[in-house]
């Protein structure tokens, strides 16, 4: 996977890049990271990458022309036809929300370029006509696209084959699952008072594989409901789901 960052500040990708997974994820060269520096495709002597807002208004505008050549110089080196499959994304809170559903769609594309906005926002020709997808992390407002890009490319990347140790480290995380993950120990059994479920200590797998999904099932009730809606259930799931007081919608068995 080959990711392009588009920024006004390209040294605050440097130290979350050299750390844990995703550092050793770019030295076996299983995913690629190229910062490109939006300043250098400005065209005065003060690399001005941001002007004042026609009509008025408050606070400084990031400007179309060097975020649009920046754009096309990283992405100069894929055939035409290799273009057309990336994505080029615009992060903004009127975006939509980035999903682990949206993130795996994202992580069939051959390569995906990201455009990192600042200040009081970008010239809107850049949404319009450059950006081919607008992603939100949430209802909230950040300084500048850079945080929600380092998260984009952490979770893309630990889809990419080789890059977490195990698969099933990825298909049974919480919300990758459909559900939110069962709770999980290590040792000690025992730590100030506070114990290890004894199920996990037992030694018998069906028994624990059980106990995980009924907990899964618990904790996604109680945390995140919504997502029941679209899991996908076995009868014991409905049965157990029922003990708690739920009643799955349309439930068939």
């Amino acid at each position: 996977m080959r990711f392009h960052v588009l920024t006004l500040f390209p040294a605050a990708f440097h130290d979350h890049l050299e750390y844990s997974m995703l550092a050793k994820a770019l030295a076996r060269d299983l995913v690629s990271i190229e910062v490109t520096d939006i300043r250098d495709y400005t065209n005065d002597q003060h690399h001005t990458a941001d002007d004042y807002q026609f009509g008025g208004g408050h606070g400084m505008i990031m400007k179309a022309d060097p975020v649009f050549e920046a754009t096309e110089a990283a992405l100069s080196g894929y055939s035409e036809d290799e273009r057309v499959k990336i994505p080029i994304i615009f992060f903004t809170p009127q975006g939509e929300m980035l999903t682990q559903k949206l993130v795996e769609e994202l992580a069939e594309a051959p390569a995906l370029a990201m455009i990192c906005a600042h200040y009081a926002g970008i010239d809107n020709r850049v949404p319009d006509f450059l950006a081919t997808r607008e992603i939100s992390l949430g209802d909230f407002v950040l300084t500048g696209g850079e945080l929600p890009a380092m998260a984009l490319i952490d979770a893309v990347s630990r889809l990419v084959p080789g890059v977490i140790g195990s698969p099933e480290n990825v298909t049974e995380d919480s919300i990758s699952s459909g559900l939110l993950q069962h709770p999980l120990y290590t040792r000690p059994a025992e730590f100030r008072g506070m114990e290890v479920p004894d199920i996990l200590l037992s030694g018998h797998h069906a028994n624990i594989d059980k106990w995980r999904r009924e907990q899964s099932l618990q904790r996604t009730l109680e945390r995140r409901p919504d997502l029941l809606l679209t899991a996908d259930f076995s009868p014991a799931d409905f049965k157990y789901l029922r003990t708690l007081g739920y009643e799955p919608p349309s439930s068939t068995e």
